[in-house]
């Protein structure tokens, strides 16, 4: 017998059938009772039908098989049909997804394997509001993030309706088109065919070419200019000689807690004053003073971690303090600084409320663009518009979290 101790692991009890079914079954309600779309009378029977099928399919995986990948893949192909022949592909595809989630949830609850990332000595009620917890958290994303998210599908659709019609509920190709993606070139001066022949005449009439052409203009003038005030503010926050740093903190990201309306009247009657309303010079400025708070606030957290010995050290060795910002401090806040930038730009690059008041018509941005659309003629453009705009946000979010892990990474807060 061998005198090392043998490693000890936790094996959690197996819970009830009726339990493993409980659960189930209320998912399967829950999903009959969306599938009810708002039709009381058929409403109970819906969600009736649902626990009944999902508890059915628990309790058949768990008696015929152990295996989560087998349970997961043939609970999926089993909702796939039901749902295809019941109400139609669309709905299908979505049960797919949740059979192969209703197939693997089964097997899992039968293990006991949800409490494997609990402590022992855990209650019932703890486990259970552990995973109601999250659960309230996912709903609260998928409430915030769903609107978003229809919008691209939407965007392809063949007819100039704001709903998903028949035949994209389907899947039918013919329910798809990238009419209103062309539109957005063509703004419905020409026909979609003839676009490739017409780029120039179009790059400079097109209202939505110019909106495009507006946007980029002033949200890169305006980030540069934020970027640069934000980042030596910050740099003279961050001193700790710095006298009154509470309030002059509070008053330089002022714009991000004040309404935007009052920020934008004020900005108006300032510039009417001295000229630039109605100018791509004040829509730039105004863009800077609503961008510059991001790139206070990043370059700042950045700054916490900035050994302020290094700086001391460039001038003991005799370098100016231009020299010691672009050599010594630069290349260790600028993941913050860029961070702050593309704040800075998506803060110009969505914005409607300055854009409204400080905005004529060769100043038109998307956003403002997007809002006359809506009030002079509802058409399917803005919602591609609209897509395009998330695609454009997403990306520059994923650089900004690939930035601060960065920065992490070089101030020794997490592992290489």
């Amino acid at each position: 017998m061998s005198d090392q101790p043998q490693s000890y692991r936790y094996v959690p009890p197996k819970p009830p059938m009726w339990f493993n079914l409980a659960w189930t079954g209320g998912f399967g309600a829950l999903a009959g009772f969306l599938t009810a779309q708002g039709q009381f009378n058929l409403m109970l029977a819906y969600m009736a039908i649902g626990g009944v099928i999902f508890a059915a399919t628990a309790f058949a995986v768990i008696t015929l098989t152990d295996h989560r990948k087998l349970a997961g893949y043939g609970t999926a192909a089993l909702f796939f049909v039901l749902g295809w022949q019941v109400i139609g592909l669309s709905y299908g595809v979505l049960m797919l997804f949740i059979g192969y989630i209703i197939g693997r949830m089964a097997l899992w609850l039968s293990s006991g394997n949800y409490r494997l990332n609990q402590p022992p000595y855990v209650t019932t009620g703890q486990v259970l509001w552990f995973y109601s917890f999250r659960t309230i958290c996912g709903a609260i994303f998928v409430f915030l993030i769903a609107p978003i998210i229809i919008l691209i599908p939407l965007s392809f659709n063949q007819q100039p309706y704001f709903s998903f019609t028949a035949e994209m509920l389907s899947f039918n190709p013919e329910g798809y088109s990238l009419r209103w993606y062309w539109d957005i070139l063509a703004n419905g001066m020409i026909d979609a065919d003839a676009v490739t022949g017409w780029w120039s005449d179009l790059w400079n009439n097109a209202q939505w070419i110019r909106s495009i052409k507006n946007s980029f203009f002033i949200g890169i003038c305006a980030t540069l200019l934020a970027t640069a005030l934000g980042t030596l503010a910050a740099i003279g926050i961050a001193r700790s000689e710095m006298p009154w740093r509470r309030g002059v903190m509070a008053i330089l990201i002022s714009p991000m807690i004040v309404p935007l309306v009052i920020t934008a009247s004020g900005l108006f009657f300032f510039f009417s004053d001295i000229g630039l309303a109605k100018t791509y010079i004040g829509l730039i400025l105004a863009h800077a003073v609503l961008g510059t708070p991001f790139v206070i606030i990043t370059v700042t957290a950045t700054m916490v971690g900035f050994d302020q010995s290094l700086t001391r050290a460039a001038a003991n060795m005799g370098a100016d303090p231009i020299t010691t910002f672009f050599k010594v401090q630069m290349p260790l806040i600028l993941p913050g600084v860029i961070s702050g930038g593309l704040f800075a730009f998506i803060t110009s690059f969505d914005e409607v409320v300055v854009a409204l008041q400080l905005a004529d018509v060769k100043q038109r941005t998307i956003p403002r663009q997007m809002f006359s659309g809506i009030r002079e003629q509802i058409s399917p453009t803005i919602l591609a518009v609209a897509t395009i705009l998330v695609i454009i946000s997403i990306g520059m979010l994923t650089v900004v979290e690939l930035l601060r892990r960065r920065s992490e990474r070089m101030r020794g807060l997490s592992p290489q």
